[in-house]
């Protein structure tokens, strides 16, 4: 079945009080928009329209760096309502610039982040057997105020959907179907029909709703669709919904990975990417974020402290409180307290960053210690390596990057300052406290430091000196 999904995040979300798109606002790392998309593309859609208005360039900036690199890439177009007005003349800008005019149309809210791609599969159903020519998609939630409310004929067909200021106390407390604001429609009776849809309202905009009206007076049917979990149809309005819905995808996603056997401390403060993958027996501490799409494997402990960026670990390692982003840890790991990994950082098999370590875009070799206070940058280390406390690549002269190779089994003595370009071989030392500006063959000492003087009875002259 070949459905179509038009996605309006064309808003302005004045109450977010924001100098950015309502839908560019992220949930667990990754906008709102983009959850809709994946959503959509995961229920099946085989085209998926983003109608852009209200700073459109970010919100295509956003959507283009999150699908450039993936096979979703050609489904995913943008079209721009240059003139907002309304979600009518959006769904008709959308149809008028790509050309849809068949098969099943789901018209999805680009701040409705908690859809499920099973509901959107079901809901395009209704309309794709040819029984109805629109559904809309309604839920029940705690707390109805504010949501239009579904009112239905005898027939089980919508009669009409009644706006909260037009409701009365009692239709309020009777009608318990709210509107989430999502149609499906028969793209060809759509595209037909969406240019009757008039602004003859205080607010001169063309309501998307009165597609429903329109439909029924050409002698069509219109149904619901009901969401069995009313939070599929809850929007993010305010700042307040945007940490309500975070607190709820977060519940979901923890929930899914304790039940593929991953372990929680404390659910409510670990903050999980829905993109990001965690494998059994690993432990996630208190206090833990991962971002984009992390891969965590088994037997793992995670945090507490820590945040994760496009990591990809293996099974058995240690993460805690470190900071990691784009780095890739191989087995049996071991990292922090207190460490910061950078872009391009490969640390193999069996490796360790210590405390207070930072280590930017170079490979640690397999057994190879890096344990405290000192920084790696721009280095290709050979395997069981031990680097003393306080040690330094200086691989910056204040214009270029240049490399450091360190050689299998080599020991770097405690503050040995190592100023690239130099290579240090295999099998050497470091003397502690030592400045190593030239290349260090394999097997050899070196030591750079100045003689140690002993001035006996120095403090009592310079007390009297003073």
């Amino acid at each position: 079945m070949d459905v179509t999904a038009i996605i309006l995040a064309a808003g302005e979300g004045t109450r977010m009080k924001s100098n950015h798109a309502k839908v560019s606002h992220q949930i667990l790392g990754k906008p709102m928009a983009c959850w809709v998309i994946d959503a959509a593309l995961a229920a099946g859609c085989t085209r998926v329209v983003v109608v852009v208005g209200s700073h459109s360039d970010e919100v295509r900036a956003l959507i283009s760096a999150a699908y450039k690199d993936t096979p979703h890439a050609a489904a995913i177009e943008c079209v721009e309502q240059i003139e907002r007005l309304g979600t009518g003349h959006a769904v008709r800008v959308a149809l008028e610039e790509t050309g849809i005019a068949e098969g099943p149309v789901v018209v999805l809210n680009g701040d409705l982040p908690l859809i499920q791609a099973e509901t959107i599969r079901t809901f395009a159903s209704t309309v794709a057997e040819g029984g109805h020519a629109g559904a809309i998609l309604t839920f029940t939630p705690p707390e109805p105020f504010g949501y239009g409310r579904i009112e239905l004929a005898e027939n089980g067909s919508v009669n009409r959907i009644i706006e909260q200021k037009d409701c009365t106390p009692e239709q309020a407390a009777e009608l318990t179907e709210c509107n989430a604001g999502c149609y499906a429609f028969d793209g060809a009776l759509l595209a037909a029909h969406v240019g009757e849809i008039t602004s003859d309202n205080a607010q001169s905009e063309y309501y998307l709703p009165d597609m429903v009206e329109i439909l029924k007076d050409h002698g069509h049917s219109v149904t619901i669709f009901h969401c069995d979990d009313y939070r599929d149809g809850l929007g993010v309005n305010s700042r307040a919904q945007l940490a309500e819905l975070t607190g709820i995808a977060r519940g979901r996603i923890n929930a899914r990975l304790m039940a593929e056997g991953v372990t929680f401390i404390d659910p409510a403060q670990a903050w999980i990417s829905p993109d990001a993958q965690i494998g059994r027996d690993s432990v996630v501490w208190p206090q833990t974020h991962l971002i984009g799409a992390c891969r965590i494997g088994e037997d793992c402990q995670v945090g507490p402290n820590t945040r994760l960026t496009n990591v990809v670990a293996g099974n058995g390692c240690t993460i805690d409180e470190t900071v990691a982003i784009d780095v890739v840890l191989e087995n049996n790991v071991s990292c922090g307290p207190r460490c910061y990994l950078r872009p391009g950082t490969h640390m193999l098999d069996g490796s360790k960053a210590g405390t207070h370590v930072e280590i930017k875009k170079s490979t640690i070799g397999e057994g190879s210690k890096v344990p405290h206070l000192s920084y790696i940058g721009d280095t290709t280390m050979g395997s069981g390596v031990n680097v003393g406390a306080g040690s330094i690549t200086c691989n910056y002269d204040g214009k270029n990057k240049h490399a450091t190779t360190i050689g299998d089994r080599t020991f770097i003595g405690s503050d040995t300052m190592m100023v690239a370009p130099v290579n240090i071989g295999a099998d050497a030392i470091t003397g502690a406290s030592s400045c190593i500006t030239r290349d260090v063959p394999d097997g050899a000492l070196a030591i750079e430091r100045s003689d140690q003087r002993v001035l006996e009875g120095y403090t009592e002259r310079r007390r009297a000196r003073l």
